[in-house]
């Protein structure tokens, strides 16, 4: 009996052992590693070309009433040189030629009928001015003809002859004063003819404005109308000269992105910055910052975030990117040569002390770490492990071994 308990309290050390041992054997561990360690801050951007066609509404003028779009291209479509890209609803426009045409109808009949009056007066006035010619030749025969009358007669005649002069002359300045007005009123029936021509050219010219069509090939990319944060769509209503389409040139990239006024200090220029596609994560691209804003904006409409925005030029234009597809962009703000580091996920915190759960012969052991700089996966050690240290990815407080 004596002997059962002698060996029974050993047998049960073993089970807790083995019990201990088959809780942790599943416990997934990372190892400490050396070597460099970046800072890098990592933000959402957006591809862009650096250079780029833009295609704008037209400049209309307002009498021809606000641009609506009927038509337009669809995003990221081929186009060719003298494709149709954008057309605009020219209802107005009709509505502006049709009452165009019919001013300059009944101003063209006007001009007609003054016409016709004017040579109609012209025509009565210059009947005047024979009769008074007539009245005039028949005073001065009498005149000539009275040699041997009275002085009395001869005085009558004369007096007629100069009224018949006067009313000759009248007649005369009469027509001449006409001729005048009647040049003023057809100058001014013309000028407004011409302006009515003007207006009708100009509408016809506008018609053709309404369709926009590609000066050159490429990849049609929709710009963004900032009254709605979305690309341009069929029915709504652009301003004249608003870029609207973009037709980007492909063998130059840069990634757009917005760093937070809390880190855009550790920008600078030239830094290295790791690209990912969305679409293709496991494929790095390379790039480096040529520009950063000067001055801070709002992060959203409704946001008091300020963010400053950033250019990444991309080292190559890889075929697989097209304008305005979302990409993360890792820049790399400092690198440290040689150092001990860790995953984030393996460390843990209890108020101000950090520690980890170090892998022994037969369990874990909590141990409390000194860190140092962290980026956005790992946190460098600086004291409390050595490189080739196996630690747990998982948080072991409640049922730590030694």
């Amino acid at each position: 009996m004596k002997s059962m308990k002698k060996y029974a309290f050993p047998a049960f050390l073993l089970l807790i052992a083995s019990c201990q041992s088959n809780m942790h054997k599943d416990v997934e561990t990372t190892e400490v590693r050396r070597g460099e360690f970046y800072i890098d801050i990592a933000e959402e951007g957006e591809i862009n070309a650096t250079r780029a066609v833009s295609i704008s509404s037209p400049s209309i003028s307002w009498q021809f009433g606000m641009l609506k779009i009927a038509e337009i291209v669809e995003d990221g479509s081929e186009v060719s040189a003298g494709d149709t890209v954008i057309r605009f609803d020219p209802t107005d426009v009709h509505k502006v030629i049709i009452d165009a045409q019919a001013e300059l109808e009944i101003a063209n009949a006007e001009m007609a009928k003054l016409v016709a009056q004017q040579e109609s007066k012209i025509g009565e006035l210059e009947a005047d001015l024979r009769i008074s010619e007539l009245d005039y030749q028949i005073n001065e025969i009498r005149l000539e003809q009275a040699t041997f009358d009275s002085e009395v007669a001869r005085r009558e005649l004369q007096l007629s002859l100069e009224k018949a002069r006067i009313s000759l002359e009248t007649a005369r300045e009469e027509i001449a004063n006409q001729k005048r007005i009647h040049v003023e009123e057809i100058r001014q029936k013309e000028v407004n003819i011409k302006q009515l021509k003007k207006n009708l050219q100009e509408a016809y010219e506008t018609l053709d404005l309404l369709t926009v069509t590609s000066p050159g090939s490429g990849i049609a990319i929709l710009r963004q109308n900032w009254s709605t944060d979305e690309k341009w769509a069929v029915g709504e209503q652009p301003w004249p000269g608003e870029p609207l389409v973009s037709l980007p040139d492909l063998s130059e990239l840069k990634a757009e992105t917005e760093i937070n006024e809390v880190d855009i200090a550790k920008i600078k220029l030239d830094q290295k910055v790791e690209i990912k596609l969305d679409a293709f994560a496991d494929t790095v691209f390379t790039g480096r910052v040529v520009s950063i804003a000067g001055l801070a904006k709002f992060k959203d409409r409704d946001s008091k975030v300020k963010v400053f925005p950033v250019e990444v030029l991309l080292d190559e234009a890889p075929k697989k990117f097209m304008p305005g597809m979302t990409v993360s962009c890792r820049i790399m703000v400092d690198r440290i040569g040689d150092a001990l580091y860790i995953p984030l996920e393996a460390l843990f915190s209890e108020g101000a002390e950090d520690y980890v759960f170090v892998k022994t012969g037969s369990g874990f052991k909590k141990k409390t770490i000194e860190t140092g700089l962290a980026n956005n996966d790992f946190v460098i050690v600086e004291e409390g492990l050595r490189e080739g240290d196996r630690i747990s990815l998982i948080d072991l407080s409640a049922g730590e071994t030694r």
